[in-house]
């Protein structure tokens, strides 16, 4: 299927779609992970994988843009969702250097910024090593992408 959106829905309890991020899930609050939960699954996912980026983020190294929060890796093909701070997976580096989720924190006097909170579909447990970047983990999980969708969140500075 490669990088498509699927008919799989990815949602949560603390922001709809479009809709502002509380501050308890940004750099201002507690910064910790929402909940997610998902359906609309495809037939055949072994494990999942979830991201959070901020494109509009006025950064630009190496050819990629924006800005990563979350890379979390290798949950279970059984899973319909991770409850707010979840300990699941296995967490890859964000561009704030570390192995951590990363809430929203625009740069002051910035603006409104979208978060796209991704969840990949993937055809096989690829039980990948902790500390991917956002590249790497594509790179492996892309050829196993049976399905992906999206919700975005928008925040902006207090």
């Amino acid at each position: 299927m490669g990088f498509a959106l699927s008919n799989m829905q990815l949602t949560s309890t603390a922001f709809t779609h479009h809709g502002k991020i509380p501050a308890r899930y940004t750099g201002e609050g507690i910064d910790v992970s929402p909940p997610l939960a998902w359906v609309g699954v495809p037939e055949g996912t072994q494990s999942f994988g979830v991201i959070c980026h901020d494109p509009d983020a006025p950064l630009v190294k190496m050819g990629a843009y924006g800005f990563v929060h979350w890379v979390l890796y290798n949950l279970p093909g059984t899973m319909t969702g991770l409850e707010e701070g979840s300990s699941e997976g296995t967490l890859g580096f964000t561009d704030f250097g570390k192995a951590a989720y990363g809430g929203p924190m625009p740069p002051e006097g910035h603006g409104t910024h979208h978060y796209f909170f991704w969840v990949l579909a993937l055809d096989q447990a690829l039980g990948l090593a902790p500390g991917l970047t956002l590249g790497q983990f594509l790179e492996q999980a892309e050829p196993h992408v049976l399905g992906m969708n999206r919700l975005v969140g928008i925040y902006r500075r207090g």
